[in-house]
This record gives structure tokens, C-alpha cells and sequence, in this order.
């Protein structure tokens, strides 16, 4: 009996030690994409591609991920809980307004955030996984529908903190 109740407090502190280290990362800084020779250009007006376009200022606390980037239509700024709850974000699209609502989660040492919106009753899903690398480059991996409402597609965007 002792042995099973050591082998499950030994269980426990393992799994509480995976947890508290997956929700240990920090995406916290400023970063600056990296620019890839081999990937195509952006589409003009596109702030880059999906991801953070070409850059963007995270801050991090315990319950909250903030994102906020400079795009060519002004400041974005969005929040993300951390806890699994619904996030709610005002989008600004050629003066139209778009509620999106996201739900973080951790995935091992990846932050999975989906996003959900309705823009003129159109549905559309879109994940993004931010991690970091073995360098410490923050890798964001983002997945939405395809252009023309084709076979979703996946970019795969890699920053520095500068």
C-alpha cells in the first residue's frame, strides 16, 4: 500500500513538472521575421503572410499572451488567454469590423491558438502554434482556408528578438 502511494506521489510531481514546464515558456519580446532565400514573397498588402507578418511585440504574463503589430491599416493588438477560456478580439478590415474568438492551449512546448470569425457570414478557422527553437528563434507555424475556399494551407514562420 505505502508503495503505491509513494509510486503515485512520484506520478504526480512528474506530471505536475511536464505541465508546469510546457506553460513555463515565454514568447515575451519583440522579434523580427527571418527571412527565408527559398520562400516566395509575400502578397503585396498582406503584412507579410500569415504568422506575425513581419513582426511583432509579445508580452506575457501568467494568464494572458498580448500580440500587437504595426501593419500598413495602423496597430493590431490582441489577447489571448491562457487558461483555455474564450479570448475576444476586434478585427478592423477596410473599415468593417470583425468580432474573431480564440481559444489558447498548450500543446507540449507549443502554444496553440484557434481562432474562429464570421465576416458576411462567412465562416473561417485558423490555428497558430507559436514554440521556440533550440536557438531561441520563435517558430510560429499558422494554418487557415485556402484562397477561393480551397484545401487550407500552412506557412511556417521563423523570428529573432531583436
Amino acid at each position: 500500500m505505502r508503495k503505491a502511494a509513494v509510486f503515485m506521489g512520484a506520478i504526480a510531481l512528474i506530471m505536475g513538472a511536464t505541465t508546469a514546464s510546457a506553460q513555463g515558456k515565454n514568447f515575451a519580446g519583440t522579434w523580427t521575421v527571418v527571412a527565408d532565400p527559398a520562400a516566395p514573397a509575400p502578397a503585396p498588402g498582406r503584412g507579410g503572410g500569415r504568422g506575425l507578418g513581419q513582426g511583432a511585440t509579445i508580452a506575457q504574463d501568467a494568464k494572458t499572451l498580448t500580440v500587437t503589430r504595426t501593419t500598413q491599416n495602423g496597430e493590431i493588438k490582441q489577447v489571448y488567454n491562457l487558461d483555455g477560456s474564450d479570448s475576444k478580439n476586434t478585427l478592423t478590415m477596410g473599415g468593417n469590423s470583425v468580432e474573431q474568438v480564440s481559444k489558447a492551449k498548450w500543446e507540449g512546448d507549443k502554444l496553440v491558438i484557434t481562432t474562429t470569425m464570421n465576416f458576411n457570414g462567412n465562416a473561417s478557422e485558423s490555428t497558430m502554434a507559436l514554440s521556440l527553437d533550440a536557438s531561441g528563434q520563435l517558430v510560429v507555424e499558422s494554418t487557415g482556408a485556402g484562397r477561393g475556399g480551397g484545401p487550407p494551407t500552412t506557412t511556417k514562420m521563423t523570428y529573432k528578438k531583436s
